[in-house]
C-alpha cells in the first residue's frame, strides 16, 4: 500500500489557480452548523427528512406496486449495475482523481474513469471538475456555486438554500471559468475529447439498458421497462444522491474534523453515494483518497481505488495517515457542539454573515 507524506502536495485546483495559497492553509473555524438550539435543529432535521427521504421512500413503494407488470429482477439488476458504474465514475473518476488528484492513473484507466463518469449524465468532465474546484475554493462562502446557506439560517432560508444547492444552481447564468479552474484537463487531449463527447456517452448510457432488456426478454415490453428503471430511474436517483452531497451534507451531519465550512458526515447516504457522504473529512483533507476513514465507515470508492492500485492501474495513492487525521480531528466527545459554539462566537466578533436574498 502506498501512503501519502505528512505534507500535502497542492491539489489540481490550487495548481490551476495562481491566487491559491502555496500550501494547505490552517482551517478557520466553520460557521455554526445548526439553526440554533435543539428546537431549531429538530425543525432542520424535519425539513431535510421531507426534502430527501420522502421522495426516495415513494420510489421504493413503487417497486412492489409495479412488480410483475412494470418491473422485474432484470430491470432492478440493470438499475443497480449501471447506477454503481456511473456513481463510481463520478466519485472515483471525476471527483477524487480528476478534481483533487487523490491518485494518479495510467492512460487506459484514466480514459475509462472519464467515460464511466460521463455515463452518470452529470455534465461534461471539464465543466464538472471546474465547478467542483470552485466549490472547494469558496466552500460555504461568497463565490461557492452551491452552498445551502446562501440565503441565511432561518428555516425558510435554509429550505430555499437546500433547493439552490441541490439543483437550482445549475440553472444559474453565471458559468465557472473552465480555463481558470481546469486548465490541466483542457490541455489533455484524451480528457478534452471525452468531455466533448458527453452527448455520445449520454446516448450510450441511456440505450444500453433497454437494449440488454429487450434482447434478454426478446420483447418490446422488456426493453421499455428496462429503459424506465435501468435508464430513467437510475439516472434520476444518482443525480439526487450526488446533489444531496452539495445540499444535505453541507446542512447537517457530524463534523469530527476541522474544516473551513459546514461540511458534515451523513451516514445514511454512505452506500448510495459510494462513500462520498463522509464529507467532513473530505473538506478537511480534500486530496485524501479515502473519505470514510474510520473502520466502520463504508467507502466503496476507496475500496475500488485499492483494487485498482493492486492491479497496477493507479499509483501514488494518497491514503490517509494517522498523523494527518489526528492533526485535523476535533478532540473530545462533544467536539461538534464545542466547535459550533466557538464558531458562533467567532462569527459574532468578526461580524461575518452569509449573503441574504
Amino acid at each position: 500500500m502506498t501512503t501519502s507524506p505528512d505534507v500535502a502536495r497542492p491539489t489540481p485546483a490550487e495548481a490551476a489557480d495562481p491566487a491559491a495559497p502555496a500550501g494547505p492553509p490552517e482551517p478557520a473555524p466553520p460557521p455554526a452548523a445548526t439553526l440554533g438550539g435543539e428546537q431549531r435543529r429538530t425543525v432542520e432535521q424535519l425539513a431535510l427528512l421531507l426534502f430527501i427521504v420522502v421522495p426516495f421512500l415513494a420510489l421504493l413503494a413503487a417497486v412492489p406496486l409495479a412488480w410483475g407488470w412494470g418491473v422485474s429482477w432484470l430491470d432492478l439488476t440493470l438499475l443497480v449495475v449501471f447506477y454503481f458504474i456511473g456513481c463510481h465514475g463520478i466519485t472515483v473518476g471525476f471527483h477524487r482523481h480528476f478534481t483533487h488528484g487523490a491518485f494518479k492513473a495510467k492512460r487506459p484507466a484514466r480514459i475509462a474513469l472519464a467515460i464511466a463518469g460521463s455515463m452518470a449524465v452529470e455534465g461534461p468532465l471539464v465543466r464538472w471538475v471546474a465547478d467542483h474546484r470552485k466549490h472547494h475554493k469558496h466552500s460555504d462562502a461568497e463565490g461557492d456555486p452551491h452552498s445551502p446557506w446562501r440565503y441565511g439560517e432561518s428555516v425558510p432560508a435554509l429550505l430555499k438554500g437546500l433547493w439552490w444547492a441541490h439543483m437550482g444552481w445549475m440553472f444559474d447564468t453565471e458559468q465557472t471559468n473552465q480555463h481558470k479552474y481546469a486548465p490541466d484537463l483542457i490541455n489533455d487531449p484524451d480528457m478534452r475529447r471525452v468531455s466533448r463527447q458527453f452527448v455520445l456517452w449520454t446516448v450510450v448510457t441511456l440505450t444500453l439498458p433497454p437494449l440488454i432488456g429487450g434482447l434478454a426478454t426478446w420483447s418490446w415490453q422488456g426493453a421499455l421497462t428496462a429503459f424506465f428503471w435501468g435508464s430513467l430511474v437510475r439516472v434520476a436517483l444518482l443525480h439526487h444522491v450526488t446533489w444531496s452531497i452539495n445540499s444535505i451534507c453541507h446542512a447537517t451531519g457530524k463534523r469530527p474534523f476541522r474544516s473551513r465550512d459546514r461540511s458534515g458526515n451523513v451516514w445514511w447516504l454512505a452506500v448510495l453515494s459510494c462513500g462520498e457522504s463522509w464529507h467532513n473529512l473530505h473538506h478537511a483533507d480534500p486530496t485524501c483518497a479515502r473519505h470514510g476513514v474510520d473502520r466502520w465507515q463504508l467507502d466503496s470508492s476507496a475500496r475500488l481505488i485499492r483494487w485498482m492500485e493492486k492491479a497496477g492501474w493507479v499509483y501514488d495513492v494518497r491514503w490517509p495517515r494517522q498523523t494527518r487525521l489526528d492533526a485535523r480531528r476535533v478532540t473530545g466527545r462533544d467536539g461538534d457542539a464545542r466547535r459550533d459554539r466557538n464558531a458562533s462566537e467567532s462569527n459574532r466578533q468578526e461580524g461575518t454573515a452569509h449573503k441574504t436574498a
